[in-house]
């Protein structure tokens, strides 16, 4: 059941992503990416996750975390919606790793937790309380679309509770879709 719920919930989160787009750390890895007009500067800052001691910052190029993080047990990609290019999703069991085509080059745009064997670098897991959550992240979280979510430089970290107080979802996500 838990298994199914999350399935739902992982499809509605990334339908949420696609249509968005469509209508703390001391380290800094940036990269600028030129565009027509302006630069757009891409660097691990705000809420980032953690696996296997390799960083993965939202809007952070995406070739150099893919290759640390190894060969995915599963890929998907489709048209982005949002730009040119295409929309990658990287499995890696217990976590998947979502990338957006920006002129030519990959950009991490989330983070979707599959199970309780990862969690956040606070120590938040699937299947921990809201209780634990606020313990972690404060009282600062907005409610949008049936999450709870916390925003801070150009981060999201999005958390699904069932009526029991339990996370039954946790999400990371650039912002650069909600502009």
């Amino acid at each position: 059941m838990k298994k199914r719920i999350f399935t739902i919930v992982a499809a509605l989160t990334l339908a949420s992503l696609s249509l968005a787009g469509c209508g703390g750390d001391d380290t800094k890895e940036t990269t600028t990416v030129a565009g027509s007009n302006s630069s757009v500067s891409h660097e691990a800052k705000g809420y980032i996750f953690e696996a296997d001691g390799v960083k993965v910052g939202m809007d952070m190029e995406a070739a150099p975390i893919i290759k640390a993080l190894g060969e995915p047990k599963n890929y998907f990609e489709a048209a982005s919606c949002a730009f040119e290019g295409l929309d990658k999703m990287y499995g890696y069991g217990s976590y998947e790793v979502d990338t957006y085509e920006l002129e030519g080059k990959d950009y991490i745009s989330g983070v979707i937790f599959k199970d309780d064997m990862v969690s956040t670098p606070e120590g938040v897991s699937i299947g921990k309380t809201k209780d634990d959550m606020i313990k972690a992240y404060g009282d600062g979280f907005k409610e949008e679309q049936g999450m709870l979510v916390y925003e801070k430089e150009g981060t999201k970290i999005k958390f699904v509770v069932d009526a029991n107080n339990e996370i039954t979802s946790i999400t990371y996500s650039s912002t650069i879709l909600d502009k």
